[in-house]
């Protein structure tokens, strides 16, 4: 038992950096700026269910799928980037949110690739080789689960800020998840570039 416990606790540091919930937050608040708190449940409880579904099915079908389908994890950061990239333009030029009218703003971009995007995915499958299934998974679960109760506490930061400070934290949002965009295209770009010339990425 003992080392179930040590091992899920190194699994559960990286995950826990990597899923970074207190950057999550903010935009949180931004994409869902005066939606009311029930509103915002059925939203929290999409992102979950999704950040699961593929965290889950990552650890254990992602490297058969990628190299079956013949794609990367830097093909995978410049997609996730792409996506993000649009849903932020598209707050900052025209002040609407790209997945309000589609019922899926819980799914995408928050369950992925928000709470469980290309970070928690490599870190995830560097900790099953270290420290196998069971710890990694836990680990995993446990700062999903974490990262749902925080959002579900947003209400209080939004009452602290007022409408004013989350109008301001929303322009704020759009624009850090707009560069956190242009961070995954460019990482996803060098790590190609590394990997044709066959240097480690």
């Amino acid at each position: 038992m003992q080392p179930f416990i040590n091992d899920f606790l190194l699994a559960f540091v990286p995950i826990f950096v990597a899923v970074d919930v207190v950057g999550v937050l903010p935009l949180y608040l931004g994409l869902t700026e005066g939606l009311a708190p029930a509103q915002r449940r059925p939203i929290v409880v999409q992102s979950l269910i999704t950040a699961i579904a593929v965290a889950v099915g990552f650890i254990f079908l992602g490297k058969g799928v990628f190299r079956l389908l013949g794609i990367t994890v830097n093909d995978f950061m410049i997609a996730g980037g792409a996506l993000l990239f649009a849903i932020s333009t598209l707050d900052l030029v025209t002040g609407r949110k790209a997945t309000r009218t589609t019922g899926t703003l819980g799914a995408v971009p928050l369950g992925t690739p928000l709470i469980v995007g290309p970070a928690v995915l490599t870190t995830s499958l560097l900790l099953v080789d270290l420290h196998g299934y069971g710890p990694t998974l836990l680990a995993v679960l446990v700062n999903i689960l974490l990262a749902g109760v925080v959002l579900l506490q947003a209400d209080r930061f939004e009452r602290l800020l007022g409408q004013a400070g989350s109008r301001a934290i929303s322009k704020v949002a759009s624009l850090i998840l707009a560069a956190i965009a242009v961070m995954m295209i460019r990482r996803g770009i060098v790590g190609i570039v590394l990997a044709a010339r066959g240097l480690p990425t």
